[in-house]
């Protein structure tokens, strides 16, 4: 069975997924996620940090080393916000394609948030209309759209420049972040969300990318990553706030030892997870639906229909 390969490289990490096409259904064969916070300094200096370029090379020298080992016959790689607004973004991704001897697609905010939200509702039984909140180092994504008999229709979306890295180089300096900094932040959403209206009563909100897995598996204590247990889990807008007010009070050292977390996540861990609670309040939602897939898995989906 031919095996099919998708990297997404975001701001804060880059994800390979291997897959495999079995009875019209394709089954994961690898996942991996590496945090190389590839848009570290990007909203300050607008620019590539070339620490932050070398270790994310590094881990696309690792991803085609699996690939191969793998034996994996198509590959697709898309870029997102980091590369959408940064200068050397060229050089990176001529080295990138030198690396993985294919293109690296850097794709609009649009793009992104149509293959999140093809990738986000795979193997997830909702019906109805549906907002998928795709919340990234660099941007978050909010998708509108309708799902039936497994048909998924968008029918709207936007691409806001507010992301977990994004917004904590711009407001936090503190360790653990003043009260000050903290409305700062949430000022910077509460903006952002207010020019566009998100919709309120939507039928299911799904969460999906590393902010909202890692705050899944802190709230659901899980030892190790699973996305098979964390795929469908429910979160309640009551479990967030009150794990929200917990990691916005400890510093990084004390998120990094809690259970569920992921070590390099833990310093952006809470303006991420700012963006979601203010999200599911202006779309009147009181749970959301975790995704533990999202582009990497839409473009799956995309590469093999089309092959």
């Amino acid at each position: 069975m031919a095996r099919v390969g998708t990297i997404d490289i975001g701001t804060n990490s880059v994800l390979l997924l291997v897959t495999e096409q079995v009875g019209g259904v394709l089954l994961p064969q690898r996942e991996i996620s590496t945090v190389t916070r590839l848009g570290q300094g990007v909203d300050k200096s607008r620019r590539l940090a070339a620490p932050a370029v070398e270790r994310t090379l590094e881990c696309l020298r690792e991803y085609r080393r699996i690939l191969t080992e793998l034996h994996v016959e198509q590959l697709a790689v898309v870029g997102t916000s980091a590369l959408r607004d940064a200068l050397g973004a060229e050089e990176f991704l001529v080295r990138a394609q030198e690396l993985l001897a294919v293109p690296v697609e850097v794709i609009s905010g649009e793009r992104e948030a149509r293959l999140a939200f093809s990738g986000a509702l795979s193997g997830l039984s909702v019906s109805g209309r549906v907002l998928v909140i795709d919340i990234g180092g660099g941007s978050t994504e909010f998708i509108v759209g309708e799902c039936n008999s497994g048909l998924h229709t968008v029918q709207s979306l936007v691409s806001l420049n507010i992301g977990s890295v994004r917004l904590t180089e711009r407001h936090v300096a503190s360790d653990p972040p003043t009260k000050a900094e903290l409305e700062a932040l949430r000022r910077d959403v509460d903006r952002e969300l207010a020019a566009v209206g998100l919709p309120g009563k939507v039928g299911t909100v799904v969460g999906v990318a590393g902010t909202v897995t890692t705050l899944a598996s802190v709230i659901r204590k899980h030892s190790r990553f699973d996305a098979n247990a964390l795929h469908g889990t429910e979160l309640t807008l009551d479990e967030l706030n009150l794990c929200l007010a917990e990691l916005s009070r400890i510093p990084v050292n004390a998120r990094e030892a809690l259970v569920g977390m992921n070590p390099g996540r833990a310093d952006v861990i809470v303006a991420g997870a700012c963006i979601l609670q203010m999200a599911l309040s202006y779309a009147g939602a009181q749970n959301l639906q975790v995704s533990a897939r999202g582009v990497r898995w839409g473009l799956a989906q995309e590469l093999t229909s089309s092959g």
